[in-house]
């Protein structure tokens, strides 16, 4: 898996506060241009404050965020946002009350060069077919490729993704992991929160294992089978 090698993410010294909690402690990972990175580790470990930290949505940060040359580290969610970043929580976030259509068009563009309906529907082919169901009539998995669909449209050309393959039929996984290739082939960049290792290993150029907020471990992909003790240790997989 090639990239450019061309930083566009750059996170130094990254302290992420919830009120009085302190849960990163001096985080420090970079992705390269056109990358799938995933953050590996047991719940709790600091994976998905990471994602918000970069962000914005948490209580206090300090450190050095870089985003494609801007330090954001002191910037507010939606100046983050307008750097050229989607995010997919883990809840999802789908509007009941709206038809699968009406939650596609609803995020602001926050940069150009969004994907145009149509090209999101040929991705998404279940979307096309479900355009006029109202969010709540939904399968588990069509509301998981909506919420990926939905910042497609955005601009948005770093994703990150929290837990997407969470608790959905392995029919579906598998679909997404097709969705991560082809994002990956169009030159997005990727960073992945992922409990499914089975699911996130063939697609990540670069792994990194955290524990306790912390980075205590980072490979490529070429060193996966070396690392398949440590991860066992970390992980339990």
């Amino acid at each position: 898996m090639a990239t450019s090698g061309v930083e566009y993410l750059r996170i130094t010294d990254l302290h992420a506060f919830y009120g009085e909690s302190h849960i990163l402690h001096g985080v420090d990972l970079t992705v390269n241009r056109g990358e799938v990175v995933t953050l590996l580790g047991r719940n709790g470990a600091g994976r998905t404050t990471t994602l918000k930290a970069i962000l914005g949505l948490v209580g206090r940060r300090s450190g050095s965020i870089m985003i494609n040359g801007v330090e954001a580290v002191s910037l507010p969610p939606h100046a983050i946002a307008r750097l050229g970043i989607g995010y997919c929580p883990e809840e999802r976030g789908i509007f009941a009350s709206l038809s699968c259509e009406e939650n596609l068009l609803l995020p602001p563009q926050v940069a150009s060069g969004g994907m145009a309906l149509d090209e999101i529907y040929a991705m998404f082919p279940n979307l096309r077919e479900r355009r006029a169901s109202q969010g709540t009539r939904l399968s588990g998995g069509e509301q998981q490729m909506l919420a990926v669909a939905r910042i497609l449209r955005t601009g948005a050309k770093l994703l990150l993704l929290d837990e997407i393959s969470e608790g959905l039929a392995p029919v579906i996984v598998q679909a997404l992991a097709r969705m991560i290739r082809m994002l990956r082939e169009k030159g997005f960049t990727i960073v992945m929160v992922e409990q499914n290792f089975r699911f996130a290993a063939p697609l990540a150029d670069r792994f990194y294992v955290m524990e306790h907020g912390r980075i205590v471990e980072q490979f490529d992909a070429a060193r996966l089978d070396e690392k398949m003790g440590m991860l066992h240790e970390y992980l339990g997989v």
